[in-house]
This record gives C-alpha cells, structure tokens and sequence, in this order.
C-alpha cells in the first residue's frame, strides 16, 4: 500500500452513486408495495450498502483499512430505475470515496439479486464517485501572485564548515514543490543578534514567509526561541503545537522542540528544528494550511486595514 504516514488526519466525506435499472413497471411497483419475494429490497439495499462500507479493505487489495466515523445508505425508487446513494466520513490520513463506491456497488448487486426473478431485464447502470472532500487539497489557497519565502540556517557548525547544510536545503526543496519561490537564503551561526537582525531585514523587504531551521532544541546554544520572540509583532502559538503533535506521533523526542512562530508586519516566521528529519516532518504538518495567513494579510492589505 501507498505510505500515508507522513498525512495529516482530517475530515474527510464522499459521496458515491449507483443507477440500477429495471425493464418492467411492475417491478417497481412490487418494490413500493413490498411484494417482492425475497423480502425488502430497500432494506436489504441499505444493509448490503453499509456492510460493503466497512469490509472494504478486505477487497480492495491497495485500499488502507481506516475507521469509518459515518456511513449512510439511501435508495430513491424512481419510475424506472433505483438511485443508491452512499454517504461516508471519516477523521483519518486517506479519503473515504473508495468505501462509498465499494458500498454502492455491493447495494446495486443486493438490489440486482433480490429483482432478478421477477425482471429478467435488470442492468446495474453506472457507480461513479459524486462528491469528495478533505485532505490537503480543499485547504490549499490560490493567489494571483508569487509568494516568496527566505530560510535561514541557524548553526555554528554549518557556519564554521564543518557540517553540510540538508535541513535548509529540504525546506527550499518543499517551499518549490508547493509553487512558493525562495527569495532568500541566509546562513548564520547560533548568535541571537545575528539571527535577529537578518530576520528583520528579510521581513523589511515584504518576504510573505520566513522558515529559520536549527536552533529550537536545549543545548545551551540552542537560542532561536530566544532570539526570535521579542521581535514578533503577534505569535501565532497554534502552529508550532500542532507541528509538535504530528511529531510526537512519530518521534517521541518531538515534545522537547521549543519552536514558535509568529507575525512580524504582514510576514509569518516560523522556526524550524535543525534536523533534516524534523524540518521535513514540520513542512508536512503545516503546509499548505499555513499559506492561508498569507491570504488573510493579502485581503487585510487590500481593505486598507
């Protein structure tokens, strides 16, 4: 199966459909009077429905077993055919439209199976995915402009060249990767006024994004909080718990990262730790969601506020 891992559990909803047609009146007529001879089909439907929900992991070989948190099952009995509509939701790293679809396929079958004595004509029409949602990409903002990024390296030993730098050069490779262009890359040793003033000067320039890595752990040099703090205009304390929470659920080491991230002017700064592990697994955490705060200041800008 595909690694979802390094996914966020979200809301996630589809909504799967099936048509089944039938060839004779009378057919539907027996459905609405529950006079077929295998009992209820709409229940029968329904039941079926929700079942195929839930074993889908079981038939689907590349399909990741997940909790299903809802799941509905409806049939519309229309003049000449049966509409199966299938709800699911879920809080998890993957979708749900595989389940719906997989139950509105096995309540067609159901209802196929239950009519065919009495019409012969019966045709499972189509099962097709209606509707999707969460994940990522209903999170994901669109701008009419290019927004621009700098990361700087914090560390005495990269500085110093004695270390290459791989954490920096992960986050330039993820800002890319989600169509964020890095303006600035920068380069200081664990000197709280050095680190500092090239901040400011990148968020005096109208940089949308700062990302520091290095700097956020408990070695005495390790500052960046310190350094970062007094010159935010507003910290945004969210971000980095929710970076800390992904990460814990990966390494339990995580819960010693003193990162934070806040607002200087309209640019958002948020600091990194200095591993190319953590710094790869905070990129995943918080973007693109993060990206909305841009947004916001983009329409506060545009409103005169």
């Amino acid at each position: 199966m595909i690694d979802i891992t390094h996914k966020s559990p979200t809301l996630r909803e589809a909504v799967a459909e099936a048509t089944v047609a039938v060839s004779l009146p009378a057919t539907i007529a027996a459905i609405r009077e529950r006079r077929v001879p295998k009992g209820d089909v709409v229940e029968a439907a329904r039941i079926a429905g929700l079942f195929g929900i839930k074993r889908t992991a079981d038939m689907i070989p590349d399909c990741h077993p997940l909790p299903v948190e809802h799941a509905e099952v409806s049939c519309d009995v229309q003049d000449r055919a049966i509409v199966v509509t299938v709800k699911v939701r879920t809080i998890y790293r993957t979708g749900v439209e595989v389940e719906a679809m997989h139950g509105a396929s096995v309540a067609a079958l159901t209802l196929y199976d239950m009519l065919k004595p009495i019409d012969k004509g019966i045709t499972i029409d189509r099962i097709r995915l209606v509707e999707k949602k969460g994940g990522k990409s209903d999170w994901k903002d669109s701008f009419d402009r290019e927004l621009r990024a700098g990361v700087l390296v914090i560390s005495d030993s990269v500085s110093a060249g004695k270390k290459e730098d791989k954490a920096g050069a992960a986050i330039g490779d993820r800002l890319k990767q989600i169509g964020v262009a890095v303006a600035e890359q920068g380069l200081v040793p664990d000197e709280p006024e050095q680190l500092a003033a090239k901040v400011n000067e990148w968020a005096t320039a109208g940089l949308d994004l700062i990302l520091t890595t290095g700097g956020t752990g408990l070695s005495p040099r390790d500052r960046t909080p310190e350094a970062i703090a007094p010159i935010l205009d507003r910290e945004v304390p969210g971000i980095m718990e929710a970076a800390r929470a992904y990460g814990q659920e990966r390494v339990p080491l995580a819960i010693m990262s003193r990162g934070i991230a806040g607002m200087i002017g309209r640019t958002l700064v948020i600091t990194l730790p200095g591993s190319t592990r953590g710094a790869q697994e905070t990129m995943d955490a918080l973007f693109p969601f993060v990206l909305h705060v841009v947004k916001v200041q983009d329409k506060s800008f545009r409103h005169g506020q």
